[in-house]
């Protein structure tokens, strides 16, 4: 097991710390006041318009910025990707058309990198945009259009680490997918299909009856059968239920775990003579197997009392499952 390092003497104080987010927060402010809306319009339109894949470039801080923002388009479905400009020259500018768009991130204007790159990218046909801080630079005057980002100095008390330019890099950058994203109507079931393994897709996409337990799996009995006899299946399914069924299969009850500690409790020995039916609840909460596996979640939790399980039914109240709460957990919802 790992251990922290001795402390050292010195110590930053929650007054430099402020301090310092205040000063930040003022440089990020500075930018919003200064952006040129109509630039940042035209660049998001002109992405929009994108009839082929919307490439991002850029080296060091500015490369893992575009990379990030690529990533984001790709997450909501807008062909993107990340050009490394020294692979770019190596062979990977086969993978530029006419039809695409080449996003060069830097806050200079003048990475050597991305200036090498632009007359290759040009003879592909690509249309290029750069995106700086530094006002009539290189990159700026090579690319076909440039966004400003307005940048009143780094944060860095040298005004040397890329620590304020980056952030506005960011906030530019995942403000125009956002804006994109509203263009393009994306919705809530479009956005959980591109992330089906996390858990925003699983909310989303996962319905009741892919996460319950179906057919032999169930906890079934009658409502004449004697509850010490339905000790073994009440706990053998592992749910910490009953469910009480007719002939035709149709729901009249459910009985738990606790119903049985209570029964118990109150009943004493003559719980050796009664029925699950005498003593089951009547009016337990259902689900259909159709609706969405994060509101059966919601439905366990609501009031008054949060319940570990709920039986799912069809319109005939014919039970065809039940989905638990440890099932929904082990789904990662």
């Amino acid at each position: 097991m790992g251990s922290l390092p001795p402390p050292r003497h010195d110590r930053i104080s929650e007054t430099t710390l402020l301090s310092l987010f205040k000063a930040q927060q003022g440089h990020l402010n500075y930018f919003f006041h200064n952006l040129d809306l109509s630039q940042a319009l035209s660049f998001t339109q002109t992405l929009l318009n994108s009839r082929g894949t919307i490439f991002f470039s850029g080296v060091g801080k500015s490369g893992f910025v575009a990379n990030k923002i690529s990533q984001t388009l790709v997450s909501l479905g807008i062909r993107s990707a990340f050009l490394s400009p020294l692979d770019a020259l190596h062979g990977d500018i086969g993978a530029l058309s006419s039809a695409d768009i080449l996003v060069l991130f830097s806050k200079s204007g003048s990475t050597e990198e991305l200036l090498r790159l632009i007359p290759c990218a040009r003879a592909k046909g690509v249309y290029l945009i750069s995106v700086t801080s530094v006002p009539n630079n290189a990159l700026e005057n090579a690319c076909d259009m440039n966004v400003h980002l307005p940048l009143e100095r780094e944060l860095c008390p040298f005004d040397l680490a890329p620590v304020t330019s980056t952030a506005i890099q960011m906030v530019f950058g995942d403000t125009v997918a956002i804006a994109l994203m509203g263009a393009r109507n994306l919705t809530k079931e479009q956005y959980a299909a591109n992330h089906p393994a996390g858990r925003i897709g699983k909310s989303l996409i996962f319905k009741v009856k892919d996460v319950m337990k179906k057919q032999d799996e169930l906890p079934v009995c009658r409502e004449g059968d004697l509850i010490m006899d339905q000790l073994v299946e009440l706990t053998r399914k592992g749910c910490g239920c009953l469910l009480v069924i007719d002939e035709e299969y149709h729901l009249l009850g459910t009985f738990t775990d606790g119903d049985l500690r209570r029964t118990l409790k109150a009943s004493g020995e003559a719980i050796f003579k009664l029925t699950v039916g005498e003593m089951c609840n009547r009016k337990p909460r259902t689900i259909g197997s159709d609706a969405m596996a994060v509101e059966a979640m919601q439905k366990m939790e609501s009031p008054p009392s949060p319940v570990q399980f709920l039986p799912v039914v069809d319109h005939q109240n014919t039970l065809i499952g039940i989905v638990t709460l440890h099932g929904l957990v082990s789904a990662g919802l």
